[in-house]
């Protein structure tokens, strides 16, 4: 037997990342056109990147095994999470909650962008006492997309 140098594999996929390109602003020409054309003009939502909640719902899948989201979303061992964006902290009827998660709600803790990718990040340095085991997202872009995909939930 031959004495070989062990393999590591690798944790991410060997293919190469692709980086998202930031969209060029809207040019100052087109905005002014756009009310001249006598179509009425409807404001732009301010939902979030429609590219971002895709990416956001793939990300999701790593959520799944604990969480649900969508029309017929159920408690699981964690809440579901339609509307958590914009909502206190630890306030989903049916679901019991930790004590750290209770008290942050009624401390004020309201789930914003900010709020949500420092929890995402490390949710037990977050929030000592959680009940949430999951070791957090490192990634700043899958952050983003998660929260984008959350806030399109809605209720």
């Amino acid at each position: 037997m031959r004495n070989r140098p062990k393999r590591r594999w690798r944790a991410t996929s060997p293919r190469p990342r692709k980086t998202r390109q930031a969209k060029p602003p809207p040019k100052a020409a087109d905005a002014e056109a756009a009310p001249s054309e006598g179509a009425p003009v409807e404001e732009a939502s301010a939902g979030p990147d429609p590219e971002l909640v895709a990416a956001g719902e793939r990300v999701f899948k790593k959520c799944a095994a604990c969480h649900q989201v969508g029309e017929n979303a159920t408690n699981r061992s964690g809440p579901k999470l339609n509307g958590i964006v914009g909502r206190t902290a630890g306030t989903v009827e049916g679901f019991r909650y930790s004590g750290a998660m209770e008290e942050a709600g009624a401390n004020g803790l309201v789930w914003d962008h900010e709020s949500l990718a420092g929890f995402l990040a490390d949710p037990r340095g977050y929030m000592k006492g959680t009940k949430m085991s999951f070791a957090g997202l490192r990634s700043e872009e899958d952050i983003a997309a998660i929260t984008a995909f959350l806030e399109a939930q809605g209720e």
